[in-house]
């Protein structure tokens, strides 16, 4: 097998943490809304991953909280504040993967990127962390395309979009679904645990040395 050449990243949970409770804990605890039981209520009930999944997959949060909001009437307010407030549920950088990003890069090895994001709050994160993404040569991200991880087009229009070969790249998340796909589809494929772990497997994968 030739050596790869390229790391693919995953964004979420994999370079940033990211939970919807840090921006609804904070309001909650302002506003004196209720207890915890309160806030699972609504972050498992009301803005759920699965209704939040539509903005990865293309759709404008206009149209989505408006939806909600016909069904969640009471909590209007709290829904609303999902799209302008949204960076404020993305947590710090995971440890360790700022100085891996940048040892990889120092080592002159070509960072990409596929994310399942909407791209309307993309924009504005990718702005605040461009310390971290200007590093990144390209990122594909699913809003945009319509086309959301694990769909194999994803990842073939990522590989054609970078100008690499299945062989020459890997590529690393923390879904195993998202993981097994771009095995799939040639890609040396790892499932993100930690940095330490990543690392190691990338001096496997001889990208970087010990």
């Amino acid at each position: 097998m030739s050596k790869p050449t390229a790391v693919i990243f995953d964004v979420g949970m994999v370079l940033y943490d990211w939970n919807p409770r840090y921006l609804y804990a904070k309001v909650f605890a302002e506003r004196s809304i209720g207890d915890d039981r309160a806030l699972d209520a609504f972050l498992n009930t009301v803005v759920t991953r699965g209704w939040h999944f539509q903005h990865d997959a293309g759709r404008p949060f206009a149209e989505t909280s408006a939806e909600l909001i016909a069904e969640h009437p009471a909590h209007a307010e709290l829904i609303a504040m999902w799209g302008p407030r949204f960076l404020e549920t993305m947590g710090d950088p995971i440890p360790g993967m700022p100085e891996l990003v940048a040892e990889l890069d120092h080592a002159g090895v070509p960072l990409f990127a596929i994310t399942n994001f909407s791209g309307e709050f993309w924009k504005p994160f990718r702005a605040r962390e461009a310390w971290l993404f200007d590093r990144f040569r390209d990122i594909v991200v699913s809003g945009d395309e319509k086309l959301i991880k694990p769909d194999p087009a994803i990842y073939a229009l990522a590989l054609e979009r970078f100008g690499l070969r299945a062989e020459q790249a890997v590529f690393v998340d923390d879904n195993v679904a998202n993981v097994e796909a771009a095995a799939a589809m040639g890609i040396g494929a790892h499932h993100f645990v930690d940095g330490a772990n990543l690392r190691t497997w990338l001096v496997q994968m001889r990208l970087l040395s010990l």
